[in-house]
């Protein structure tokens, strides 16, 4: 008989330290940093590719945030997947309450399947050798252990936790029991795990069978498991999502896996093991990781869009909307953005959460927003702005359609340059086509659709008093919002 494999893959991280490329309203799992699609499609793209005549796989559990809901859908469709569930964290209270909602999900039917978690911000250079782990992994959970995957250093990292081995495995195929986890080690201490061998990088890569994650948690942390269960007891199902009750998830207590259970394994009663990987793994959690994955020239520059570099060795150039040039410069990172530029030498580049927790404390937007804001009908991108206007470049997909909705202290002009427009204002609508224009007055009952087979664009002239998004009563939407453009 097969055994039953759930693959979940956690995508609810912020990604703050590839700002500002990354930000909370768009963090690192989605964007394209290895490759040509993003980290979160290819981290469920390499669970797709489990089955074999051993296992079989069920559709991917999605772990994410409610404010990505509309990204998660709109990505599993770039690659054809069909998700079996998509859970929405009411709030953030870190992984292990994450894990538990997926665990009590995967037992909602009466089965017990084995539970392959992996986050969605990672990249590996070897696939193949990546699932062949895994599937060792799950042979030895099937069996009712915990069972996590150790990367196989390649060099005294100190931005990583690791995994002690109680033994160093005699082959590849082998599997180790786990005598401690360290803490994150400064760059001497990560220097002697690497001379000494036995160590590993946690990856935050773990297999198990749902019923087995729910009795350690009850021996270890019954409280995330008690109050885990409430929020899910009372969720709500919305078309594809499954929402857990936003109040109770809220009272959850904030934990990590590591520190709820996988930590207090070792020389208790729960079996824990560590099988090696060795797949080219990187979790991408600074622009320098960035740089090491990334294709180099001769003077080990790499450089994304319109760059060019001169005289200048093992840098990094991220530029998105616009020529960058570097001269004279050794390991520093450069990324570019419309409304933000970052520059750091290359091994201080963990140090941009700095940058990001001013930001915050500031009250500023740019820890959190692009310039280009993506909605489930497309997306906007604020491109001129004054005292009293606004000035929107919007894309609507084809189908989509945005709110029923009216503003109290603005008034929206509308001209289309690409595709058509279906305009409701007030009682009247109307059909637009390239080089038409209309005009939407104050406290004007409006809604704005693409009903054709190419994407809309238009260009929005906003003007008024006040001109933030929060300026919206919302009257109907297709998408279930009620708040938000």
């Amino acid at each position: 008989m097969k055994i039953d494999v759930l693959p979940v893959v956690m995508a609810g991280g912020s990604g703050t330290r590839l700002w500002p490329l990354s930000r909370l309203g768009y963090p690192k799992q989605f964007l394209a940093l290895s490759g040509t699609t993003s980290l979160f499609q290819q981290a469920v793209q390499r669970m797709q590719a489990l089955p074999d005549a051993t296992l079989q796989t069920r559709a991917p559990c999605i772990v994410g945030n409610e404010q990505h809901r509309f990204l998660l859908l709109d990505q599993l469709r770039e690659i054809k997947c069909e998700p079996s569930v998509v859970l929405l964290e009411p709030s953030a209270r870190n992984t292990a309450p994450a894990v538990t909602l997926a665990a009590l999900q995967a037992g909602a039917d009466g089965g017990d399947p084995v539970l392959v978690i992996t986050p969605a911000d990672q990249t590996v250079t070897d696939a193949d050798a990546f699932v062949a782990a895994l599937r060792r992994a799950v042979q030895r959970a099937a069996d009712g252990g915990i069972v996590i995957l150790g990367i196989t250093p390649t060099r005294p990292e100190t931005g990583y936790g690791y995994i002690q081995a109680g033994a160093t495995p005699a082959d590849a195929d082998a599997a180790a029991a786990v005598a401690r986890f360290v803490e994150k080690p400064d760059a001497a201490t990560a220097a002697r795990y690497l001379a000494e061998g036995g160590y590993f990088w946690n990856g935050g890569i773990f297999v198990l069978r749902a019923s087995t994650w729910l009795q350690a948690l009850q021996a270890f942390r019954p409280d995330i498991l008690d109050a885990t269960r409430a929020a899910w007891s009372a969720s709500k199902v919305d078309q594809q999502f499954l929402r857990p009750d936003g109040a109770a998830f809220a009272a959850v207590p904030s934990e990590s896996v590591d520190y709820a259970v996988l930590e207090r394994c070792p020389g208790s009663a729960v079996p824990l093991q560590m099988v090696p990987l060795d797949a080219g793994w990187n979790d991408l959690g600074a622009w320098d990781a960035v740089w090491q994955v990334a294709a180099r020239d001769a003077n080990g520059n790499a450089s994304v869009g319109d760059a060019l570099l001169h005289d200048s060795r093992n840098t990094l150039v991220h530029a998105t909307s616009r020529l960058v040039s570097v001269i004279g410069l050794d390991d520093v990172i450069v990324v570019e953005t419309p409304d933000a530029v970052l520059v750091t030498r290359r091994d201080r580049s963990q140090e941009v959460k700095q940058i990001v927790g001013r930001l915050e404390r500031d009250g500023r937007s740019e820890h959190s927003w692009h310039r280009k804001v993506h909605r489930p009908w497309g997306w906007y991108d604020s491109i001129d702005a004054g005292g009293r206007f606004q000035v929107k470049r919007i894309m609507v997909k084809p189908g989509g359609t945005l709110s029923l909705q009216m503003h109290h202290h603005r008034a929206e002009h509308w001209i289309v340059v690409r595709g058509t427009a279906e305009v409701t204002c007030g009682e009247k609508k109307l059909l637009l086509t390239e080089n038409q224009s209309t005009y939407i007055p104050l406290g004007e009952t409006h809604r704005l659709a693409n009903p054709g087979k190419v994407a809309l664009e238009i260009i929005e002239v906003q003007s008024g008093s006040y001109l933030g998004e929060d300026d919206i009563v919302r009257f109907e939407d297709t998408y279930g919002r009620t708040s938000g453009g």
